[in-house]
């Protein structure tokens, strides 16, 4: 089992770690901060042992990690791991934008379905099943949203059932979020989030989100 250090601090950039196992192009490490796709959250991008991570997934409670041919490293190496803190916050900061708005909307709007949902680093993504211009709720959502930032208040992150590495993010008097994504300290850290409209086809709708 990959030990997932990123939990325990989302804003490290930098580790020394060890390699577990190598099979061809895939390795895995003792533990890592190297983020893999996972609940609409795109990977980190980054290094280990000075080669570029082309792909990061999810095998179980491991993560697998696919360098380029011929990269040299070896099953019990020490490796630096580096990742790309630019990317990383955006990630973050925008994951936690797209929470909030969908759970502004689960509020706002208690039979609305989501469809899909995804977060990269120019912008984060939520689809809904939604009649007509679904534009006409970003007024309220966005101000609720802003009000939230604003406060700058404190996001818990921990485990709810650890065996099963199952986690959730939480801000007091707002929402309890099962979610095994990296997380912000704060909400303030999000900057003010602005939303954009998409349609996607007949009775979908998509809502962009954004932030600085």
């Amino acid at each position: 089992m990959t030990a997932k250090r990123f939990w325990d601090d989302p804003y490290q950039t930098h580790l020394q770690t060890v390699v577990a196992t190598v099979q061809g192009t895939d390795v895995t490490l003792r533990e890592t901060i190297f983020y893999a796709l996972s609940g609409g959250q795109e990977s980190d991008a980054g290094t280990i042992g000075g080669q570029p991570v082309l792909s990061a997934h999810k095998q179980g409670l491991d993560i697998i990690y696919t360098l380029p041919d011929g990269h040299g490293v070896r099953a019990g190496d020490v490796v630096d791991v580096d990742i790309d803190w630019v990317r990383r916050y955006r990630l973050m900061r925008l994951h936690f934008a797209a929470e909030v708005i969908l759970e502004l909307m689960y509020r706002q709007h208690p039979s609305v379905e989501k469809v899909g949902a995804h977060i990269a680093q120019d912008k984060a993504r939520i689809d809904f099943g939604w009649e007509g211009n679904i534009s006409a709720v970003f007024p309220a959502l966005t101000t609720a949203a802003n009000e939230l930032v604003a406060a700058d208040l404190p996001i818990i992150s921990a485990f709810s059932d650890v065996v099963n590495q199952r986690r959730y993010w939480e801000v007091a008097d707002f929402a309890h979020v099962p979610c095994g994504g990296t997380h912000l300290k704060h909400t303030g850290e999000v900057g003010e989030i602005s939303l954009k409209r998409r349609n996607i086809g007949k009775g979908k709708e998509r809502i962009e989100v954004y932030v600085p």
